[in-house]
This record gives structure tokens, C-alpha cells and sequence, in this order.
């Protein structure tokens, strides 16, 4: 009986997969013989996934009709496709039966060698341009620069660690690997190992599945178990794997949304967010190239900082990135000061004089060496400012630059002075810090230097930048930061006071 179900919802999943994607007449999709087997129970084992997969792009075109693209038109960026999965689409066996041996999380699975986790190593067979820019970009380097960074993890603990009420005060106990994973390494990704096998009972009977440590994850980070950094399903979510949702603000906006990065807050309340909201429903997502004008006009994350953007002439404006920060030229949140872009993805080299991973002084003052020189800055503006200049005239971009560059230079200076407050209570022994031997971040008066420059600067930059000004004076900006530093100011003028 078990084996005439299976033949049954092998039929029906062969059908489904192969109905043509434009209509009657169109040419069918091949999908492969293993991927027809996978079909054959996933169908019923997970309706969801198959659902999302025969809409995608990937159900309906296979890598060989891919290529026939004009180099602009092509969404893939290999030159030859390997030939056993150039003629069908790309379907679950193309992903995840892909190079077995170099994955640890292969198991025996119904006759074939399969593996859970599918990598930026895999995408990179059709997309080697892509997995190579993005292995180049500091988020792809997200989870080892958290994670070995020592200042860093003081931070981790100060924020994710569990407190108890003790007779003196509190006790702070480090935060566990799953409470840790379930907060700042969800997105900056955790380190999925297999640990183990276990036995579950399936409609196909007993099967064996690997345990994987760190998983479920799709951080932005996340190091694989066959070694690569990120997951594409970051932006490009599974089993659609969308161009259309990764060009949406809200896929950003899961990790870009707290007062740490509140870029998606800022970009809704701004006039390009406006536009976006009012008229998302009348842009073509799906196109490529990404004509500024036609198929959308106002920019998204996505066009600013990865697309390929053509004009209507179809002329580039912006090659196709997915290395995010090669039209930055300032690196504005998530450190005490903002300062020029990082030289290499892998933050975890820089040092300052004072010897902490830190890319610049505590006064502010550059660590220069690691990070990106004036004309390298020149270029990425240069970069950035055509994408700006598709819709706004010269003198519109170089006001609003002037603007932004001062910005980033008044809230360095506010931070300047949370830290000089910061300073003279740890020389003062108001508070311990790094050259006692203690944490930064673990006394009332360092949180409050924190939140200077991690959430109100931050915000401040971030409102300039994407032209959200209002959200970066009241919201979580200008006033908090003022405002903040006279309680800095006064906390320690009663604490030394007191303790004199």
C-alpha cells in the first residue's frame, strides 16, 4: 500500500513540476530524475517548500536557457555551466546533492548523498560572481568579527547575559550559545557543526538525519559545515529565492531595524520610503536590469547599495553588487565613531595605538592603516552619486552630501565628548574600565556612553544619510544625544561628589 502511495504522489509531483511556466504552448521545463525522486515525498513531507520552489525562477528555467540571456539581462554570472545541470531546472537534488564530500552534513537519504545546509560554495556553481563579491564584503565576515572580538564580546554579555539579584547588587552570568544565537548572531550567524545522528519516524519509515549545532540559522555570517562564509537565503529567501523580495526594504529591515541600525525605520518615514509606499504596487521587482524610471523610481536598499541599475537608454548606472560596501565610503554605525570603510572584510586585524579592535582612537582619531584611504572614499562617493544622480540634478546630490559629511562630523563630536565624560570617571575610579582590568560596558555610566554613540549617533547618521531627517532629531537623535550627555554629566559630577 506504501509503495502505491509513493507512486501516486510521484505522478502528481512530476506534473506539478513540469506544467509550463508561460502558458499553453510554452516549451516544458526538464526537471532531473533526482529531483523528481525528492518530489516524489516532499510533495506531501513539506507542501510549503515545494509550493514556494515551483514558483521561483529556478522551477522554470534551467541554467542552459539562462545563458541565452544578453549579458545585462542574465541573472546568472558563470560563463559554463557544468553539463549534467545545464539541461533541467534547478530543482532540490541540483542544491542539495551538490559536491557531497565536501559537506559534513551529508547523509544517505532515500538512495542519494544529501546535505541540509545549502551554501553561498553551492549557489557559486551559476552565480560565481555573486558568492565572490560576497565573500569579499564585511558580512560575510559577520559572525568571526562578533565572535573574535573580545571588547565585542564584553558588549554580548553586557546585553545578552543573564543578571540575579544579589545581596550587593547584581550577578551577571555569560549568556549561553543559545542565547546568544537567538539574539546578536541571528543576524550576524552562528557556526552550524554536525554533532551527531538521530533516528526520526517519517511516513517513509525510520530515518537517520544529522544533528546540526547552531541551526536553524540564516545569518548574514554564518559559517557552514563545509566551511564557507553567509547564506544566500539572507536576502534571496528560500525556496523562491526572489529577486523581488530581496530588492524589498522590509528583507533589510530584519536586521536593520533596532536603535542600533534603525535603518528601515528611517527610510519609512522618509520621502524616498513615501514614494515607495505609496506606488511599490506599480514597479516591476522582477526585472533585470533595474530600470531607474520605468520599473521603479525611488530607490530601495537594494538599488542603492546592489543592483544593476540601467537608465532608459539601457546605460549603466550601477553594476550589480553584492559586496554592499563598494559604494560606501563611510562606515557609519555599529562602532564608537564613524570612520572611513574597513580596507579588508575581516575586521578582526584591526587594532588601534591603544592596542584594542577598535578601527579608530578612543578620541576618535583613525586607526588609518585599516581602513580605506581619501581617494578610495573618491571612488565608492563617485559610485554612490550615480545612482542619486539618476534622479536628482548635481547641485541636489552635493548639497545633500555636505549636509550628511557634516553630520557624520557633529555626532563624532557628541560622541567625543560621552567619551571624555567616560574617560575621566575611569581615571577618576567612578567606573572601571579596560585599563582596570574591567569590562566597558557593565556599569550604569558606561550603558549610557553606549547608547551615545551605538544607538543616538548612529541614528543621527543613518536620518541624514537617507534623508529621514525628523527621525534623527527627536526620534532617537540629536535631543538624545544632548540629553544624554548632561545625565552623563551629572551622574558624575554627584559620584565624585559623594564619594569626596
Amino acid at each position: 500500500m506504501l509503495k502505491t502511495v509513493r507512486i501516486f504522489l510521484f505522478i502528481l509531483a512530476l506534473m506539478a513540476a513540469t506544467v509550463p511556466a508561460g502558458g499553453a504552448g510554452a516549451a516544458e521545463p526538464r526537471v532531473s530524475e533526482a529531483t523528481e525522486n525528492c518530489l516524489a515525498c516532499h510533495t506531501a513531507a513539506t507542501p510549503g517548500i515545494v509550493a514556494d520552489w515551483k514558483k521561483s525562477r529556478h522551477a522554470q528555467v534551467s541554467p542552459a536557457e539562462a545563458l541565452k540571456k544578453d549579458r545585462l539581462s542574465r541573472r546568472v554570472s558563470t560563463e559554463k555551466i557544468p553539463e549534467p545541470l545545464a539541461g533541467s531546472v534547478v530543482g532540490c537534488a541540483e542544491c542539495h546533492t551538490l559536491t557531497p564530500a565536501a559537506h559534513p552534513d551529508t547523509f544517505d537519504h532515500e538512495g542519494e548523498q544529501v546535505h541540509v545546509v545549502v551554501t553561498p560554495g553551492n549557489c557559486a556553481v551559476c552565480h560565481p560572481e555573486e558568492a565572490g563579491q560576497y565573500e569579499r564584503s564585511k558580512m560575510s565576515w559577520a559572525q568571526k568579527n562578533l565572535a573574535d572580538n573580545q571588547l565585542y564580546n564584553d558588549l554580548i554579555q553586557a546585553v545578552v547575559g543573564i543578571y540575579s539579584v544579589k545581596a550587593d547588587g547584581l550577578s551577571l552570568q555569560p549568556a549561553g550559545a543559545k542565547d546568544q544565537a537567538d539574539s546578536c548572531y541571528a543576524c550576524h550567524g552562528t557556526v552550524v557543526k554536525v554533532t551527531g545522528t538521530v533516528v526520526r519516524e517519517t511516513d517513509q519509515g525510520d530515518l537517520e538525519f544529522p544533528v546540526l549545532d547552531g541551526w536553524p540559522n540564516q545569518g548574514v555570517g554564518r559559517v557552514n559545515p563545509d566551511g564557507s562564509k553567509g547564506s544566500c537565503a539572507s536576502c534571496h529567501t528560500r525556496h523562491q529565492f526572489s529577486i523581488k523580495t530581496a530588492r524589498q526594504p522590509y528583507t533589510c529591515s530584519q536586521c536593520h531595524k533596532g536603535p542600533d541600525v534603525p535603518a528601515y525605520k528611517i527610510y519609512s518615514v522618509s520621502k524616498h520610503g513615501n514614494i515607495f509606499s505609496t506606488h511599490k504596487d506599480e514597479w516591476d521587482f522582477e526585472a533585470a536590469p533595474w530600470t531607474v524610471g520605468r520599473d521603479f523610481t525611488a530607490p530601495t536598499c537594494a538599488a542603492c547599495h546592489v543592483s544593476l541599475i540601467v537608465d532608459e537608454e539601457g546605460e549603466t548606472v550601477a553594476e550589480r553588487t553584492h559586496q554592499m560596501n563598494d559604494r560606501l565610503p563611510w562606515r557609519l554605525f555599529g562602532l564608537v565613531y564613524a570612520h572611513p570603510q574597513p580596507k579588508s572584510p575581516d575586521t578582526t586585524v584591526i587594532r588601534n595605538k591603544a592596542g584594542l579592535p577598535l578601527p579608530t582612537e578612543l578620541t576618535g582619531q583613525p586607526a588609518a592603516e585599516f581602513l580605506i584611504d581619501e581617494k578610495e572614499q573618491a571612488r565608492r562617493t563617485e559610485r554612490l552619486q550615480k545612482v542619486c544622480l539618476s534622479c536628482h540634478s548635481h547641485g541636489w546630490v552635493e548639497g545633500h552630501w555636505a549636509l550628511w559629511e557634516n553630520t557624520i562630523q557633529t555626532a563624532n563630536a557628541q560622541t567625543l565628548a560621552a567619551t571624555q565624560l567616560i574617560l575621566k570617571a575611569w581615571d577618576r575610579g567612578a567606573a572601571q574600565g579596560p585599563a582596570q582590568g574591567d569590562s566597558p560596558f557593565n556599569e550604569a555610566l558606561e550603558r549610557k556612553w553606549v547608547e551615545q554613540w551605538l544607538f543616538y549617533a548612529n541614528s543621527t547618521r543613518l536620518a541624514s544619510a537617507m534623508d529621514g531627517t525628523d527621525y534623527g532629531v527627536f526620534a532617537e537623535g540629536r535631543w538624545h544625544m544632548a540629553k544624554n550627555l548632561v545625565e552623563m554629566s551629572d551622574w558624575l559630577k554627584f559620584h565624585l561628589k559623594t564619594k569626596k
